[in-house]
């Protein structure tokens, strides 16, 4: 087997203006980059869905009608009819929101754009969301001893047991609310 010559530069260059070559690798675009006009368009012509009004409920009603509800889907009429918001009320809540229906329908309006929803449709049921955590609660400061001995002086009289600690803790409260 012989060894076949390298080609002279000349010969290379000629070599590969002939042939075609690959061109090189690229990783397609991200897809957001696409994707972004067409969301823009879908978005001025149908403006923004449940997922944005749910994004920003709290704002959009405020915290009390927040804490007692959520949105659950926007229902479009046909044929440009009325459209609906459906919301879901946790129990006995739900004839409050019912009162607060107008005041809901145009805060999401506002937020929404419009008079894009006439209907609100209120399901009661158990939120999805998890409930605010509880306000932290700071422990009072203790009675100074003065106040103590006289407490426990007006008691002394009180046979022991659970109503004399019950009177002696409702004393406390009385005394450092300043009473």
């Amino acid at each position: 087997m012989s060894r076949r010559p390298l080609p002279t530069p000349q010969e290379a260059l000629r070599i590969l203006a002939e042939k075609r070559t690959r061109p090189q690798h690229r990783p397609p675009p991200p897809a957001g980059r696409g994707l972004n006009k067409l969301l823009r368009d879908l978005d001025d012509k149908y403006g923004q869905g449940p997922g944005a009004l749910q994004a920003r409920w709290r704002e959009v009603v405020g915290p009390e009608i927040a804490r007692r509800t959520e949105p659950v889907k926007l229902v479009k009429g046909r044929n440009g009819g009325p459209s609906s918001l459906e919301i879901r009320v946790a129990g006995p809540s739900a004839a409050i929101i019912q009162h607060q229906a107008h005041e809901i329908l145009a805060r999401v309006n506002l937020f929404l754009g419009g008079d894009g929803i006439q209907k609100l449709r209120i399901v009661q049921g158990p939120l999805r969301h998890a409930p605010e955590p509880p306000v932290a609660r700071r422990r009072p400061p203790p009675l100074d001893a003065g106040q103590e001995a006289q407490l426990l002086q007006g008691l002394a009289a009180a046979p022991d047991g659970k109503l004399k600690q019950a009177l002696a803790a409702l004393g406390r409260g009385v005394l450092r609310r300043g009473g």
